[in-house]
């Protein structure tokens, strides 16, 4: 009797055969047109077995809603203009056949004949597992089928392939894995990404030209906690090389990539953790983006990645540039200070083993940080900030930001406390062997400090400097260094021994002469005059300054106002007269 059941039901089984998909068929030489025959044929039919479904009657009553929006999905799919000419559209219609194939099976085994006449019983919790997993297909069926007519993919893809000459990294290739990733399983997605991260290492822009914002927000979605280890590496993979490019940087943060690049950032030993922080670092440079990663509570991660010791050093240098990236924007730098980001960045810029990159980096930090707010500047001033940067500047290799940093700072400090840390040699090294950028914050940092006599004194004492300004107000200097240099002469020179110094230099008055110079490019007119002045108390200066071409300059300088012009003009023309009148002397 048993024997006879088993019989009857291989035998309803192959009966249904003609309605599954038969492998023997070469599926590639199938159009579109042909599957959607196929599954016009074959839904009627699910529909009808899923009405006469005895068990589980309750999953077949969701089943049936879903196949009953079948017939309006597959007519807007063949009714879209580029139904026959995609591989998608066919692809899709297959999996849609086979759905239909697996559901009609289940639905033979629920029936009256099968559970009461044939005496065959599905396992109870094994049919409910199948009968989840058939309708999850009919759902992805229904969305793919919906997204291929409403989201343009079938259009771009006709058209890449127009574009392309059918070459690896083609247009056609970019635009058919972007295509996949919105489609199918997740497993399908999973080849769609790899392929596509191997078109990208070959040739980004290609990639960046087709992507769309749907397609970032596919690739996003695979960054999910719920996405198996290996998709979600080679998704960050993509990501990082969209961010580092640049070309999607807008859609990848509006898609909301940032929660989950910190998500995974937050996890110590994840080997896309690398690629992540690069991303972060990269995207972070969005001031919109900096501020969502402090709302989104995500500093904390990356002080710990910069305060761990013996760290991964490219994770440590993403970090440290993350936090850089932060501190530049004014409204969210007290929130970076909050979670204790200067004793780490003074920590770095401390250690002998951090690599001149890590140290960049942080110094550049604190330059943002101490640009503007004073509450700032005296929190690292109390955390011995200046005694760290001071410390840099004798450095092999000096990067600007720490001058830029220690001028912004030594306002706030008393200059006494500044010099006892050995300050003045190392702000001659500056000014003389750093780069222009150093130079200048170096002369900036002299006009702050020498407000005393005493200052003056101690600051002209110490060899080399007053010198070293003279040299930068040469013809050959920028225009913004000879202003600053030029300032800072003038401040010197407040002490008189300062400007016997200067009167030593036989460069000093030419140099200074010929800022005397009326164009509007030349910002150091003002302090060229003060400094003259003050030389002027000397015969021997006066007549110097007229042999260069003083009074020329001057009488220009008097008709623009320029404050001392007209005083120094009289000296000088005072001093000519006596000349011609007495005779050289």
């Amino acid at each position: 009797m048993v024997e006879e059941a088993r019989q009857r039901q291989d035998n309803n089984n192959n009966d249904n055969n003609k309605y599954h998909v038969q492998p023997a068929i070469s599926i590639s030489d199938l159009l579109p047109e042909h599957w959607l025959v196929r599954a016009r044929y074959m839904l009627p039919i699910a529909i009808d077995k899923s009405k006469s479904a005895v068990s589980f009657a309750g999953k077949w009553k969701l089943i049936l809603s879903r196949l009953q929006r079948f017939p309006s999905c597959l007519s807007d799919l063949s009714s879209h203009p580029f139904f026959s000419k995609s591989s998608l559209c066919r692809e899709q219609l297959q999996s849609v056949c086979r759905t239909l194939s697996e559901l009609i099976q289940l639905a033979d085994l629920c029936t009256i004949d099968s559970v009461v006449e044939q005496g065959v019983r599905p396992g109870k919790l094994q049919m409910q597992s199948d009968l989840d997993a058939v309708s999850g297909k009919l759902d992805l069926n229904i969305r793919d089928c919906k997204l291929l007519v409403k989201s343009g993919v079938l259009g771009d893809t006709l058209q890449a392939e127009m574009l392309s000459g059918g070459e690896i990294g083609s247009w056609k290739d970019v635009s058919e894995l972007l295509a996949r990733l919105q489609l199918g399983h997740l497993e399908a997605r999973h080849r769609a990404v790899e392929g596509l991260l191997e078109l990208m290492k070959e040739d980004e822009k290609t990639v960046s030209a087709v992507l769309g914002r749907s397609n970032v927000s596919a690739i996003i979605q695979l960054l999910s906690p719920t996405t198996s280890t290996k998709i979600r590496e080679k998704a960050v993979a993509v990501v990082c090389i969209l961010a580092e490019s640049g070309n999607c940087a807008d859609s990848l943060i509006n898609e909301g990539v940032l929660p989950h690049l910190i998500r995974i950032a937050e996890f110590v030993g994840s080997v896309d953790r690398e690629k992540a922080l690069i991303s972060l670092q990269c995207l972070s440079t969005s001031p919109e983006a900096a501020r969502m990663i402090v709302t989104l509570n995500g500093i904390r991660p990356f002080i710990e990645i910069c305060s761990a010791c013996g760290g991964d050093t490219i994770s440590q240098i993403a970090a440290v540039g993350i936090l850089r990236n932060l501190s530049a924007v004014p409204d969210i730098r007290q929130s970076i200070v909050d979670e204790g980001v200067i004793r780490v960045m003074l920590n770095l810029l401390d250690s002998d083993s951090i690599i001149f990159r890590s140290k960049e980096s942080a110094a550049e930090c604190l330059q943002n940080l101490t640009a503007s707010n004073e509450n700032i500047r005296r929190t690292v001033i109390s955390d011995g900030g200046i005694r760290t940067l001071v410390a840099c500047l004798v450095g092999p290799c000096l990067p600007d930001s720490v001058m830029i940093a220690i001028n912004n700072l030594i306002g706030s400090a008393t200059p006494e406390s500044v010099i006892s840390l050995n300050f003045l040699p190392s702000l001659l090294h500056v000014l003389s062997s750093g780069s222009v950028v150093s130079q200048q914050a170096a002369a900036a940092t002299i006009c702050k400090i020498s407000h005393s006599t005493e200052m003056k004194r101690l600051i002209g004492e110490t060899a080399g400097i007053i010198p070293t300004l003279i040299k930068m107000v040469e013809p050959s200097s920028s225009n913004g260094t000879k202003e600053v240099a030029t300032q800072a002469m003038s401040s010197l020179m407040g002490y008189h021994s300062n400007v016997r110094e200067v009167k030593r230099d036989k460069n000093s008055i030419p140099n200074l002469v010929q800022l005397l110079d009326h164009s509007p490019q030349n910002t150091s007119k003002k302090y060229a005059v003060t400094c003259l002045l003050r030389l002027s108390v000397s015969t021997r200066c006066r007549k110097s300054m007229i042999s260069y071409g003083g009074i020329g300059y001057l009488k220009k300088l008097v008709d623009m106002e320029v404050h001392g012009a007209k005083k120094l003009l009289e000296k000088l023309e005072r001093g000519r007269l006596q000349t011609f009148f007495f005779g050289r002397k």
